[in-house]
């Protein structure tokens, strides 16, 4: 069901981004480490670079503000991080927590990292950590019925709403990553 009728009208709901995924060419390699070999941050939806880790919005999210925390480097499992890297996603995690706060006002969080395919990883050999901003009611009648979920704002929107923010400097952390 793509249509939600209203006073026997039919409305349609769009999620116009998710046309480029379903009809596009997949990559066969690494987007993480194609994205951070170029400079078209906004295109890819790095919203921040720190010494060895980044934070990219997910360009086919759970919910709006759906973002990774990841390594610049090519690792599939925690043990493989550096002692600075695992530092550096630790404060990475926070400071997005705090931007989204700031910025989505949420009401709690998903945070986590799928290991492997049958842990619904799809790019299972680069490890990134999701964190994903929940609402009380978020989950709508759409992915009960068919499966889709319903964004309420652009993914260009949201990239400028969270970029502004992790550009403003925070007097209160005191990050590595700075």
């Amino acid at each position: 069901m793509s249509n939600k009728q209203e006073n026997g009208i039919t409305r349609p709901l769009w999620a116009p981004w998710r046309i480029d995924y379903i009809r596009g060419e997949k990559e066969d390699s690494c987007f993480l480490c194609r994205i951070f070999e170029e400079s078209r941050d906004w295109e890819n939806l790095l919203l921040y670079r720190g010494k060895t880790c980044a934070v990219v919005m997910n360009r086919y999210p759970y919910n709006s503000g759906h973002l990774m925390v990841t390594p610049y480097r090519h690792v599939a499992e925690p043990s493989d991080l550096t002692e600075e890297e695992t530092l550096e996603i630790a404060a990475l995690t926070a400071r997005s927590l705090d931007v989204l706060r700031k910025a989505m006002k949420p009401q709690g969080f998903n945070i986590g990292i799928n290991l492997g395919e049958s842990a619904g990883a799809g790019l299972k050999d680069h490890l990134h950590q999701h964190i994903v901003p929940r609402w009380v009611g978020d989950t709508n009648f759409m992915p009960v019925l068919g499966g889709p979920r319903v964004m309420p704002e652009a993914l260009d929107a949201t990239y400028d709403l969270l970029f502004s923010k992790f550009t403003q400097k925070n007097p209160q952390q005191n990050l590595s990553a700075d």
